[in-house]
């Protein structure tokens, strides 16, 4: 992982509950936001209050600030249900305790009101961060340098590294959500199971061979920077998706007819551009590169796993600076496609033995799209004598077969059991 400058004093604190001091509802006593625990306690023990779901409040200091107004105006048993404690027991030995929660209306409209102004606040948030083409910053797996929009390092990082946090329009807050997997990565611990490790080299590895390149979507440190997490009342993502899935179960009235699949969109080879069907990607690549894969595969007779090593040939070739055409390597992505386009070594390829190896079966970007627009050629539809020869068996090392039998153990085994007969 490349070094990042440790000085994050130029970027914006998070608008979160959280700005503000909370204060007591009876007394002068306050504390800062993130000791919410120690206010609540001392509400607890010296006022003998307490409230019921305190999570589910969107903004709990100026909940706070309204409820001690509405206390200064009227008694608190004229809000709050009373508990009695010890009630079986002697009269001076049992207490009063009074319970704050959204049974009475006037909590609940307010609490509905705070949510309605964060989701306001939030949404306000997001369409700045759109906009906003002042954003600067480095990748945190490359050296790589953007500026513009945050979409553009986003989808670096999906399409050069198979790390996604999600789509851009989703995330909100996002230079802070940046600055905290940053901070993690600065620790040696791993995004995904979090554990720590001794230096950069083995955390980096970690992560690649376990396919931790992602996010712990358990972890709830993570909520308050998707805008879902905002949308619903004290309800998070998975409760909000979770409902959605029980009402298309449900629902058994519905009109399917008219339902369309989401497109999966595939990358072009050699830029970023996203096509939905087979036909729009082969269109572009050949109008905008001059690349036909389409005649590559009847020239040369593709069967559909050789059109997948092909494909992940070329990716890789490219991921790692080099043109395919003609092997001499660059400095950059950007650089080896110019080369490949003045050179005119689009269509260049090399020998079938170069890129039709197993090694290239495994795909070099995660969840790589365009494989999933190749199909097989005509002539293989239909004929299902033939679909067993496609699928390889690969072995582990077949490249010195006639002096691995010379020395096999069976053979020297056959040749001992026939001399004792």
């Amino acid at each position: 992982f490349p070094e990042q400058p440790s000085d994050h004093s130029g970027v914006p604190g998070l608008r979160c509950a959280g700005s503000e001091p909370l204060v007591c509802l009876f007394c002068s006593e306050s504390v800062p936001p993130l000791q919410k625990d120690v206010l609540l306690k001392h509400l607890l023990l010296e006022h003998k209050l307490v409230i019921a779901d305190v999570k589910l409040i969107a903004d709990l200091p100026k909940y706070m600030l309204y409820w001690r107004g509405r206390f200064l105006e009227q008694p608190v048993t004229d809000f709050c249900s009373v508990i009695k404690t010890n009630s079986t027991g002697p009269v001076e030995k049992q207490e009063d305790y009074f319970l704050l929660c959204d049974v009475l209306p006037e909590d609940r409209i307010l609490r509905e009101k705070l949510q309605q102004k964060r989701l306001e606040e939030v949404l306000e948030q997001q369409q700045k961060e759109r906009d906003d083409s002042s954003f600067h910053r480095l990748c945190m797996f490359c050296s790589e340098e953007f500026t513009g929009n945050r979409s553009s390092l986003l989808n670096h990082m999906a399409r050069e590294h198979s790390f996604s946090i999600g789509l851009p329009d989703n995330i909100v807050y996002c230079s802070e959500f940046l600055d905290t997997l940053q901070d993690k990565l600065d620790n040696l611990q791993c995004l995904y199971c979090e554990k720590t490790f001794r230096d950069k080299t083995t955390l980096k590895d970690h992560m690649r061979k376990k396919a931790h390149r992602r996010i712990n979507a358990k972890n709830h440190e993570y909520d308050r920077f998707y805008v879902i997490n905002y949308l619903e009342l004290g309800k998070t993502w998975e409760e909000v998706q979770s409902e959605d899935d029980r009402e298309l179960v449900d629902d058994e009235d519905d009109d399917w007819s008219d339902w369309q699949a989401h497109p999966v969109s595939a990358v072009c080879l050699f830029c970023d551009q996203l096509s939905e069907t087979m036909e729009q990607i082969y269109a572009h690549m050949k109008e905008a590169h001059g690349f036909d894969l389409h005649n590559l595969k009847t020239e040369l007779n593709l069967k559909f796993y050789q059109q997948v090593k092909l494909v992940n040939f070329i990716r890789r070739q490219i991921h790692q600076s080099r043109c395919y055409g003609c092997t001499r390597t660059f400095d950059s992505r950007a650089d080896v496609l110019r080369h490949i386009m003045a050179e005119g070594h689009v269509m260049k390829l090399p020998e079938m033995s170069t890129w039709d190896q197993p090694q290239y079966y495994f795909p070099t970007y995660e969840n790589d799209a365009l494989l999933c627009t190749l199909s097989d050629s005509d002539e293989d539809e239909g004929d299902e004598t033939h679909h067993g020869e496609d699928i390889p068996v690969i072995a582990e090392d077949i490249s010195n077969l006639r002096a691995l039998k010379q020395t096999s153990v069976l053979k020297q085994l056959l040749k001992d059991r026939g001399g004792c007969s």
